[in-house]
């Protein structure tokens, strides 16, 4: 008898017994009773999902010392050593223009430190990838749990490296001054941690990625109106949009406007001028007393805006990977058929 006939027969002849009946019974019955739990075993929730990537992120991050504890120390050690060329500055006239490079160094070198977790996002990515295409996880649940276990590590980094440079070039001895300061360190790291992502999304590859984002970097610090003012930058491309892109431009004029709005200088024995003004010839900042919080408002739409920029590209350059990889192993898995 042909292999196929037998097979038809015995399906027929089960269909049709008593077993196969009360099997069925059986199925209808835990169907009604536990349906919306069957439903849902083995599918866990968004939250849950987020959950878990966040822990396992958190334990990465802790595991990997040479991708965050090592630039944790890093940034310590550029933090004293920024902290102790600048430090003894005094609260006069003649240190706000010292005072203002300090706060342009820690700020820009800073953020080409951050280029050393590179290789780090390159991990998620690829662990991403890998779980994208058996369908385990999606963009936004990575992004999230991506976004929330990067949070207390760069909070860490922000407010031990801020609180040093604080104190040691002598900025004011007010609370409300120091915890903007380490919010404001905080959205940078923030807004950087963003950027990287979105370059080594796009090129997933730990060079390119490397010297992309150091190009990007010099021309932001060269944008950021501390080498020439903002206004009287070139128009196009370095204004329009550079200047405006760049985060280290909000960082530092955040900085500055919490540190010297409010205060006043002495011009000799008669004449007093005001922490604004005492700026003007040395960093463009605004008269306004709010305008400290829009800068922190700018930097904080940009973190966020970088990882909605993610969200698109993971959705096209990974998939797109991924396609090309399928096609290529079914096209090896043809040829060796063949």
């Amino acid at each position: 008898m042909d292999t196929a006939v037998a097979i038809r027969t015995l399906e027929a002849t089960y269909k049709s017994s008593a077993d196969a009946a009360a099997v069925e019974t059986m199925i209808l019955k835990l169907t009604e009773k536990e349906g919306p739990s069957l439903k849902s075993k083995g599918k866990a929730s968004i939250a849950t999902r987020i959950a878990v990537l966040t822990w396992r992120s958190l334990l990465i991050m802790s595991r990997e010392w040479k991708y965050y504890w090592l630039r944790l120390i890093l940034c310590m050690l550029l933090t004293l050593s920024v902290g102790t060329v600048f430090s003894g500055l005094g609260h006069s006239l003649s240190s706000i223009v010292t005072r203002v490079a300090a706060i342009f160094v820690f700020i820009s070198f800073t953020s080409l430190l951050s280029i050393a977790g590179v290789p780090a996002h390159m991990k998620e990515i690829k662990i991403y990838a890998c779980e994208q295409s058996n369908q385990h996880s999606g963009a936004l649940v990575f992004l999230l749990g991506q976004l929330l276990s990067s949070i207390p590590f760069l909070f860490l980094v922000s407010i031990s490296s801020g609180l040093v440079f604080y104190f040691l070039i002598g900025l004011r001895d007010q609370f409300n001054l120091l915890m903007y300061f380490v919010l404001n360190f905080f959205m940078c790291l923030l807004a950087n941690e963003g950027l990287i992502m979105s370059v080594v999304t796009i090129w997933q590859d730990i060079f390119w990625s490397i010297l992309t984002l150091l190009c990007i970097n010099v021309l932001m610090m060269l944008s950021a109106g501390y080498f020439r003012s903002r206004s009287a930058l070139p128009g196009p491309v370095w204004m329009y949009p550079i200047s405006y892109i760049a985060f280290h431009t909000y960082s530092i004029q955040g900085l500055l406007e919490n540190e010297y709005n409010g205060t006043s200088f002495a011009v000799g024995q008669v004449r007093t001028i005001s922490g604004y003004q005492a700026l003007q010839s040395s960093y463009e900042t605004s008269p306004n007393g709010h305008s400290k919080w829009e800068n922190l408002l700018v930097l904080f739409l940009m973190a966020i805006g970088y990882r909605v920029l993610v969200f698109f590209l993971l959705q096209f350059c990974v998939r797109k990977n991924l396609s090309s990889r399928r096609l290529f192993w079914c096209n090896k898995s043809t040829n060796n058929a063949r």
